[in-house]
């Protein structure tokens, strides 16, 4: 049984881990992964239908804990204790729950101090007692007694006046005084971890097509000691097409991954007459996770010749490989008797609303099936990938898309992807290699979680 300490507006932990409000869902998966023999069966559940409509929940079901994400942001909003048997808490280094301590209405008391009037939420019929960043809730059909509803008391409040040995039957923490108003905080500077996140990424456009990105990052303060400089940091960098790999370096430093592209197995839908030539050096790609980036290089040239933007949205092959690029793209349409003019596509876009502005695709998908080895499957089903005016549009049957830009011999990939999937091993980029339907196919190299 675990034994953790609650934080209100903070945290739920021990001494080997935490889960903290507002850390992203890649560390609390890793945090399972690496304590897999002390914290078990654990569910991930996520709408299908509609991913960006509801939380995504890793649910430790031995436990009896539930982690609520933003659906949008992915970091840690809601920490919920559903099952209070099933482990052990305690409130500044004191026992409020325990095989031994009942967490009874009075046990609440004395741990955590007076608090304003409970709230009754009738359609529940569950009784909220909150606390700045906490919250129990107390079932009223498992009380003996009939308790003593005052609907007009308290300045309106519904509040009732608590029968004794009254128990919590679920325990929430979260950030601000309300549960129902509460957001997901932004990153704790203790998740950093010396990594650098991307805030948003602009695409940079020039008069014949995409030309690189613009990133806002962030990073905590670095020095001796732990969090010796708190203050967290804010800055700008540009990466273009044709940046050498030196000047990629000391623009964004360096990559969690170096990944060399192996023997290109699409080679035979390429019209080049060399195809069959085999290659005496491979392209290779800078994994940036925490951007949310990869950077493909020329193997001859080392210069950059693709990006590839990650959405990691759930139900995709490669979620929870990457972090999210919160990307926006300007998008030229040029329509019958009027100015071009430009929309913006975001990590958010559907692609019924891009088949809208940019017409609908002319030549037939290409299919692509995703498995990390040739006797495995992918339980999520192969995705579609449209090629239409120098983009790829990577689609689910049910989807929002993912994007690629093409400039000559310079395009810009942006995955969008389905809905929620399994840790992944390998993600695979596609480039539209000839405007008349030739694919090429790039793998990335995943990290093990």
């Amino acid at each position: 049984m675990l034994d953790l300490e609650v934080v209100p507006e903070r945290s739920l932990g021990n001494e080997q881990w935490e889960f903290t409000l507002g850390m992203p869902l890649a560390q609390a998966v890793a945090i399972l992964q690496k304590h897999c023999r002390i914290i078990k069966n654990v569910q991930v559940l996520y709408s299908e239908q509609s991913p960006l409509s509801h939380d995504l929940i890793l649910n430790l079901t031995q436990d009896g804990i539930k982690l609520l994400f933003d659906a949008f942001n992915q970091r840690l909003k809601v920490i919920e204790v559903y099952d209070l048997t099933k482990v052990k808490l305690k409130y500044c280094g004191v026992h409020f729950n325990s095989q031994a301590i009942a967490p009874t209405i009075e046990q609440i008391d004395q741990s955590f101090g007076a608090t304003h009037p409970g709230v009754y939420n009738s359609a529940e019929q569950l009784f909220h007692l909150n606390f700045r960043g906490l919250s129990f809730s107390f079932q009223l059909d498992s009380w003996t007694e009939t308790p003593k509803y005052e609907p007009n008391f308290a300045h309106g409040l519904a509040s009732l006046q608590i029968p004794h040995g009254a128990t919590v039957k679920r325990m929430y923490i979260y950030n601000g005084n309300s549960l129902q108003d509460t957001k997901a905080p932004l990153m704790p500077l203790s998740c950093f971890l010396g990594n650098v996140y991307a805030e948003n990424v602009d695409v940079l456009r020039d008069g014949t097509g995409p030309s690189g990105l613009r990133l806002r990052l962030l990073t905590a303060g670095c020095g001796p000691g732990v969090l010796a400089d708190a203050k967290m940091r804010v800055f700008e960098r540009c990466v273009y097409f044709g940046d050498s790999c030196q000047d990629v370096l000391s623009t964004l430093g360096s990559p969690h991954k170096v990944f060399y592209k192996s023997e290109d197995k699409m080679k035979i839908h390429s019209p080049s007459p060399h195809k069959q030539v085999p290659s005496k050096c491979n392209d290779y790609f800078f994994n940036y996770f925490t951007l949310g980036v990869d950077i493909l290089f020329d193997a001859n040239t080392h210069k950059v010749k693709k990006f590839v933007l990650h959405t990691n949205y759930p139900g995709h092959y490669n979620f929870n490989i990457y972090h999210r690029c919160e990307f926006k793209i300007p998008l030229i349409i040029k329509r019958d008797s009027a100015d071009s003019q430009t929309e913006t596509c975001t990590t958010y876009s559907k692609w019924d609303s891009i088949q809208d502005l940019l017409g609908h695709p002319v030549e037939k998908p290409v299919v692509l099936h995703r498995s990390s080895s040739p006797n495995n499957t992918n339980p999520f089903g192969s995705t579609f990938c449209f090629g239409l005016q120098r983009m790829i549009f990577e689609v689910r049957k049910k989807p929002l898309l993912f994007l690629s830009e093409h400039r000559k011999k310079r395009n810009l990939l942006l995955l969008m992807n389905g809905f929620l999937l399994p840790i992944a091993i390998k993600a695979c980029a596609w480039e539209w290699d000839n405007f008349s339907a030739s694919w090429q196919k790039e793998e990335t190299l995943q990290p093990p979680l």
